[in-house]
């Protein structure tokens, strides 16, 4: 099942699917996606993390409750650390930014969660928040103007973050 109010995202994703030989049930917002979990009980589900009503998070927790044996991925152009983290404790076996194609989200449900190596500690806010911003930055195509107004912090503020050197 594919869950997603992209039109365009979720009918490639479904020719994708098809292509390889899956039955695919589609769905665009919460209430087509639960009313379909509930009578198809599909094996696998791609929910995105953002859509208009309740959110992915919610569908993944009504899904679980629907159908138990439905392994999910949250699929989302919005990738954060707090929103993977949330996802894997709600049961999520997967964990995907946008874009993806149709193998990386595949691929998603056949790896494991990731634990993490106590040698390997998590990044710093700091090396996060660099992250972030470099991110943002990137999708406003270098216009530090857009990008301070989507990270809704003052142009002056982000010049200065710019400046410091990478943590």
């Amino acid at each position: 099942m594919v869950v997603d109010d992209d039109d365009v995202l979720r009918n490639r994703l479904e020719k994708s699917f098809l292509r390889r030989g899956l039955v695919v049930y589609m769905a665009g917002d919460f209430d087509q996606a639960i009313g379909l979990a509930r009578l198809h009980q599909p094996s696998r589900a791609v929910l995105d993390l953002k859509m208009p009503g309740k959110s992915g998070l919610e569908l993944l927790r009504a899904i679980r409750d629907a159908s138990p044996s439905t392994d999910c991925v949250i699929l989302t152009g919005y990738g954060s650390i707090t929103n993977a983290v949330e996802a894997v404790k709600l049961g999520a076996v997967g964990y995907v930014t946008k874009p993806a194609d149709a193998d990386q989200v595949l691929a998603a449900f056949n790896d494991s969660p990731v634990i993490e190596d106590p040698e390997f500690p998590p990044p710093s806010l700091a090396s996060a928040q660099w992250e972030h911003i470099q991110r943002v930055l990137a999708d406003s195509g270098g216009n530090i103007s857009e990008a301070a107004r989507r990270l809704d912090i003052p142009r002056r503020t982000l010049q200065r973050k710019l400046k410091k050197n990478a943590p």
